[in-house]
């Protein structure tokens, strides 16, 4: 680990003053910064302390929507009563990720923050790595890919993006609430992460000097019936090898609309506007559900050694259907 200066923000004003200086990062839970320091995959300046800053509650919203602060941690998120029965496909999601003491930890702002699990960006030794040292490679791509992306990849990187949370959120038509020097700003969640295309580094639509403030969930006609579905190499603390987020409006046996979105397979949170087409004014049932899995995934990619992850994941997609139908 490399040597760091460290300070607090008093409240978010602080925080987004501190975070203008050079090589300032900023740290809540640090479930996965701490580990990239320690690897010397991430070298930050500067660390600004931001849990003093109040953005910690859960709140209803006046048109019926949800308000969820960047400060918000996993278990207290995932552990709601209107989280669990309005979006139980986020609740689903958040406690099918890490551990009971890492979800204690980590925050919303964080998740939608974490950096990939690729063993080349993970282990400086590897020195090609686009996404670690810009320009250098990519070498996952004639190496060991099990784990990686057959959705989204590039020619300059195929490493896939990590959260649960942030699968579920897309499929809930989340909105990213961002604060900086220029204002204000809203992102959807579909837009705030970025494909690696040549510049696999830049991850996310935050800016330097740019904090998290808010994540909204609006009111839905679907939410409430929807699945979170995880396939992975052991049942606990373990990363997805392909999952499925759904979320269905029913008028009987009909659907009237739909949400599906994909983790583990892409290089970002992937949301199938293909599969939604062929649920869109379908009947909700299996022949159904396994059209629009195939309609998932018939641009994936695959490497050499991940080409099981598109049954896999299409497997995910049937299965979250299937739940979310019966709900």
């Amino acid at each position: 680990m490399q040597p760091f200066s460290f300070s607090q923000a008093r409240n978010q004003d602080d925080a987004l003053l501190q975070l203008r200086q050079s090589g300032a990062v900023a740290i809540a839970g640090g479930t996965t910064l701490v580990d990239l320091m320690k690897l010397d995959v991430q070298s930050p300046a500067h660390l600004v302390d931001i849990n003093s800053v109040p953005l910690s509650r859960i709140e209803a919203l006046p048109d019926g929507g949800l308000r969820i602060g960047a400060m918000v941690r996993n278990s207290d998120l995932a552990h709601d009563e209107t989280v669990m029965k309005r979006y139980p496909v986020l609740s689903q999601a958040l406690l099918s990720g890490a551990s009971a003491q890492l979800r204690n930890m980590a925050t919303t702002g964080g998740n939608l923050m974490q950096r990939t699990r690729c063993y080349y960006f993970r282990d400086p030794a590897y020195a090609p790595c686009n996404k670690r040292t810009p320009g250098s490679g990519c070498a996952a791509l004639e190496g060991f890919n099990r784990i990686h992306a057959v959705l989204g990849g590039s020619e300059h990187c195929v490493a896939t993006h990590p959260s649960d949370m942030a699968v579920a959120l897309v499929a809930l038509d989340a909105v990213v609430h961002i604060a900086g020097p220029q204002g204000d700003r809203r992102v959807p969640i579909e837009e705030f992460h970025k494909l690696p295309g040549a510049t696999p580094h830049i991850e996310t639509v935050v800016q330097t000097g740019e904090l998290i403030t808010y994540v909204t969930l609006p009111k839905s006609s679907f939410a409430q019936r929807s699945a979170y579905v995880k396939l992975r190499d052991r049942a606990s603390f373990e990363f997805a090898l392909a999952s499925a987020a759904v979320a269905l409006d029913l008028n009987g046996s009909t659907i009237r609309a739909a949400r599906v979105a994909l983790g583990g397979v892409a290089t970002k949170p992937w949301r199938s506007h293909e599969a939604e087409q062929v649920l869109s004014g379908a009947a909700a049932n299996a022949e159904t559900f396994r059209t629009a899995a195939e309609a998932a995934l018939k641009s994936a990619k695959p490497l050499r050694y991940n080409g099981f992850k598109i049954e896999l994941a299409k497997m995910a997609i049937v299965r979250a259907l299937t739940q979310a139908a019966q709900a």
